[in-house]
């Protein structure tokens, strides 16, 4: 792996899709210290640090890097979009006019995006209105949050908030299309991974004030390493599914009989319902925060507050759910018996057609079942581990997992184009040398 990463600044597009792809992230982490005009970022962030009310900001902050907690115009992180994303594939569950966008393929597909930027925007006006209303709440018990909080900060809050997500929404297209890996959850993990340093400078200084033992800190660590470990040795389980091809006749010679595999990862969800889970919990906690009057808007605060029990209920069950939902919307199993037949592969001892797509469907619903179970173990650690250790959040749980699998989809993806390259590379040589030697055929019969 290390052979092939150090190969990249040897082959010129990589290398141009590696520099972009840093210089992209680059251009994200400068504008988190930009903060929306009129507020005043250090008070905010004793808010968000402290706890004191600034729990819907924390929630937030988790996936914008910091973002949040400062207040910068990134605010909103690339949440917006994920939700407009959720949305459109539910849609194309429930709408027979969006099922048929996905089949008319890349042209209805760039409907689709076209639709999910159109989505972004309008949540992105209503999370930032919605923002904007909290902050105006959290000034009146903390008097110089806001320099003006006046119609005027809500409308310029809602635009800037409403910018920076869409301006996200672009640097994580732009990474997808001409840079390396998957640009969405690219920015997350750069967002996760600044976040990192100052999560061990607050374990030393717990250490360091007698609030952490050693045994605690050992711990932490050998928990983390555990942990990673892990989540590795799962994102590269497969299960798979012995394949045969049927002999065919060709003139005088006998093609196929060749036994193959269907590879099907263990989770074939990878780190989207986690995203997705957190994504769906920020919303209603920000809405709620807009009406605290309300006994039944502090009930769900206090329900959706990180670190409850039934917080953590929660998330398990919308992730399993979203596990489940997002297998089912990316792999169709009746698509797939129809390609292996079309090729001549049949899997042996299961009839071609509907018997093939129903044994797929319940392996598949197995390797769902595990993922979901994998999935809401890895993420519902570090509530244990906050309750029972009081350790910074970051440390395991959903952050770990994503960074874990960014990285490793992002490693495949090199060794993807450098095996690309290789044989691009052999085939130009072969090419080369057969016309060597059919020059030399020539100029031996002349």
């Amino acid at each position: 792996m290390f052979g092939n990463l150090a190969n990249i600044t040897k082959i010129p597009e990589l290398r141009r899709r590696l520099f972009l792809t840093l210089a992209l992230l680059a251009i994200y982490r400068i504008g988190v210290f930009i903060t929306v005009p009129g507020v005043n970022r250090s008070v905010l962030s004793k808010l968000v640090s402290g706890g004191g009310g600034g729990g819907v900001l924390g929630l937030l902050n988790l996936f914008t890097g910091g973002a949040t907690q400062l207040m910068s115009i990134f605010a909103l992180g690339i949440m917006p979009y994920i939700s407009a994303s959720i949305i459109m594939q539910m849609l194309g569950v429930m709408l027979p006019s969006v099922e048929r966008l996905k089949r008319e393929g890349q042209t209805g597909q760039r409907k689709i995006s076209q639709y999910t930027r159109y989505g972004t925007v309008g949540l992105s006006l209503v999370q930032g209105f919605l923002i904007s209303s909290y902050l105006i709440n959290l000034n009146e018990g903390s008097p110089g949050l806001l320099i003006d909080p006046d119609m005027g900060f809500r409308l310029l809050t809602m635009l800037t908030l409403t910018t920076g997500a869409v301006f996200m929404m672009w640097l994580g297209e732009q990474i997808t299309e001409h840079g390396l890996g998957n640009g969405i959850s690219l920015l997350i993990t750069a967002g996760i991974i600044a976040q990192f340093p100052m999560a061990v400078i607050n374990t030393y200084q717990q250490f360091d004030s007698g609030a952490m033992s050693i045994f605690q800190v050992l711990l932490i660590v050998g928990v983390a390493l555990i942990v990673t470990a892990f989540i590795v040795y799962v994102e590269s389980a497969q299960r798979r599914i012995p394949l045969q091809y049927a002999k065919r006749m060709v003139g005088r010679r006998i093609y196929g009989g060749q036994q193959h595999n269907l590879p099907l990862k263990l989770n074939m969800a990878g780190v989207m319902p986690p995203i997705f889970a957190s994504s769906f919990l920020v919303f209603p906690t920000t809405a709620a925060s807009y009406f605290q009057d309300y006994p039944i808007s502090q009930q769900i605060q206090t329900i959706l507050q990180p670190g409850d029990w039934r917080y953590a209920v929660v998330y398990i069950v919308l992730t399993v759910f979203f596990c489940f939902f997002w297998v089912s919307t990316q792999y169709n199993v009746v698509d797939m018996a129809d390609n292996l037949r079309r090729s001549g592969a049949y899997i042996p001892g299961i009839r071609p057609g509907k018997k093939t797509a129903d044994y797929l469907d319940d392996v598949m619903t197995r390797l769902t079942v595990a993922a979901s179970v994998y999935i809401s173990a890895v993420c519902v650690m570090p509530f244990i581990l906050q309750d029972y250790l009081n350790v910074s959040f970051y440390f395991g749980g959903t952050s770990l997992l994503i960074v874990v699998s960014v990285g490793l989809d992002t490693v495949a993806q090199i060794e993807s184009h450098l095996l690309t390259r290789h044989y691009d590379d052999v085939s130009q040589m072969a090419t080369a040398g057969a016309k060597g030697i059919k020059g030399r055929d020539r100029d031996s019969e002349s």
